[in-house]
């Protein structure tokens, strides 16, 4: 297993310990993620968790030292999607107030396809398998494949951009995976209908009286 500084230079979690210095933070990953504490952690809670310690080291280079409640309810804020407008616009001018740049620092977040594509890739390791559960399993290959497709593309754009045949800048690569069911309209990535064990199919219907 790799140290945090021998990984792919272009892993972005990799890139994102370094520029924040979280000292540990990748052993703390490979460890949540095989369960090595006792635990298992999810890529999605993986990711979460790794964005609100950015939050948080971003405000305390500020000058603010803020309590974990304080970190939760900003990264809540700033990145749920039932979040107004209004109480988000709030919340950037508070940061932005403060010192902090917030569109860099929402640029400094990583999905859970980062997550995975560091833990897999850079440090090479591989959650514990679970013959019980096959979903897991296949999610697992599933997003191994996203991360080997993200990588192949982020390699593909860096190699025409220095041969000048395309003009870009810094960029990262997304992948969005979605599966829309024909019966029920519902439209989710797959990781996450696989995670919840399906579609809205099953959700029951209230019948209107004749």
């Amino acid at each position: 297993m790799q140290s945090d500084d021998s990984g792919a230079t272009r892993s972005k979690v990799a890139r994102v310990i370094d520029a924040y210095d979280l000292d540990g933070m990748g052993d703390r990953l490979v460890e949540r993620w095989t369960g090595a504490d006792g635990e298992r952690a999810s890529l999605r809670d993986l990711a979460d968790e790794f964005n609100r310690e950015v939050l948080r080291t971003a405000m305390r280079e500020v000058g603010r030292s803020p309590m974990e409640r304080v970190v939760e309810q900003t990264y809540e804020t700033l990145t749920a999607s039932d979040v107004s407008e209004g109480r988000k616009a709030e919340v950037r001018n508070q940061l932005t107030r403060d010192g902090v740049d917030v569109d860099a620092l929402r640029g400094d977040f990583v999905s859970h396809q980062s997550v995975h594509t560091y833990l897999t890739s850079v440090r090479e390791v591989t959650a514990p398998s679970s013959d019980s559960d096959p979903v897991e399993t296949d999610v697992g290959t599933i997003q191994r494949l996203l991360g080997r497709t993200a990588t192949v593309a982020e390699d593909t754009l860096e190699r025409h951009r220095d041969a000048e045949r395309v003009v870009l800048g810094d960029f990262d690569v997304f992948l969005d995976l979605r599966v829309l069911c024909h019966r029920c309209g519902s439209d989710r990535d797959v990781v996450t209908l696989l995670e919840n064990g399906g579609c809205a199919c099953d959700e029951p219907v209230d019948a209107s009286p004749e």
